[in-house]
């Protein structure tokens, strides 16, 4: 038996010693790439594509771990973006008025936007209560789920561009799924519905004016994503890998109907037959400044802002 010498023996030593090194180096290379994200959303399927991803494995295939948190209310959320979250879910008034209080949040990546094709949101009345346009609005009370916030604000907005005086009519917040009673209580004379709840307003009866939103443009950024600003600037990275992870993700629930009705209905808990029925928003993941600036116009235009903005200063993103 031919014996290996000694020096041959030590080097076959060495090479497997380094090719092992060489492995754990690279496992823990892979482990080290994985992002930490922390990201807030309010349970609604406006925010399907992230727990899709996080579903699916989208979001760790684009270097991302990420944790998803449940809130109810998406107007407190820019003050603890940057402590709390990386990414939080938001609309134009609310980041508009935490940047006007002097808070450095900017909005870095879209999510819905609302088209004529597809309204997200429609103005709902009783079919006998003989309003039949915005002039009849006058003097009437209308149900709003969050009084100063994006649904509302369009609503005052398509009122004063059809002639109407925004402080004519008076809104009181209620929550979307009592709307619906609310309307045939006589306690409210218009609903801004959102879907799925505009589904059932419409089977009982009730009617609609269209959306609101379509007075601010013909395609309109809805909720999106907003992150601290400072971070985001010193992130860059990090938000084109988030961007590029609910872009797949999309494709993936394009190609993937089922599943994705599936992941739905287990974020949303909202009943089987809803879940397999309600229609998704239209999604689209980049945003661009003049997107947030028709918005600073549109807030200005009504009186809710109580500061200037800075227009140019409000987006931080990656095309």
């Amino acid at each position: 038996m031919r014996t290996i010498p000694s020096t041959l023996t030590r080097v076959i030593a060495v090479a497997a010693v380094v090719a092992l090194g060489s492995a754990f180096h690279g496992a823990a290379n892979a482990q080290q790439k994985l992002t930490t994200v922390r990201a807030a959303y309010v349970p609604a399927a406006t925010w399907l594509p992230a727990w899709v991803a996080k579903d699916k494995g989208i979001f760790e295939k684009h270097g991302l771990d990420v944790s998803l948190t449940s809130v109810q209310n998406l107007s407190l959320l820019p003050g603890p973006v940057g402590r709390q979250f990386e990414f939080a879910a938001s609309t134009a008034p609310d980041l508009l008025k935490a940047v006007a209080g002097g808070l450095d949040v900017v909005a870095t990546a879209g999510e819905a936007i609302e088209t004529k094709t597809n309204p997200v949101m429609q103005l709902i009345v009783r079919k006998d209560s003989g309003i039949k346009g915005p002039k009849d609005l006058k003097g009437k009370v209308i149900a709003t789920p969050t009084l100063g916030a994006v649904m509302h604000s369009a609503t005052l907005y398509w009122l004063k561009k059809n002639g109407v005086d925004p402080s004519s009519v008076r809104g009181i917040e209620v929550p979307f799924p009592n709307m619906g009673d609310q309307l045939k209580a006589g306690s409210v004379d218009a609903a801004e519905g959102l879907v799925p709840f505009t589904t059932a307003m419409l089977a009982a009866g009730n009617v609609s004016l269209g959306d609101p939103m379509m007075a601010v443009g013909d395609e309109v950024i809805f909720p999106f994503w907003i992150s601290s600003g400072s971070w985001a600037r010193a992130n860059m990275p990090t938000i084109k890998a988030w961007i590029a992870a609910l872009t797949e993700t999309k494709e993936y629930m394009d190609a993937h109907p089922k599943e994705t009705r599936e992941v739905l209905g287990k974020y949303s808990h909202l009943p089987p037959a809803i879940v397999q029925n309600v229609p998704l928003p239209t999604y689209r993941f980049t945003i661009k400044p003049e997107e947030m600036a028709v918005w600073v116009d549109v807030l200005t235009e009504l009186g809710q802002l109580p500061t200037p903005v800075d227009k140019s200063k409000l987006v931080v993103t990656v095309q």
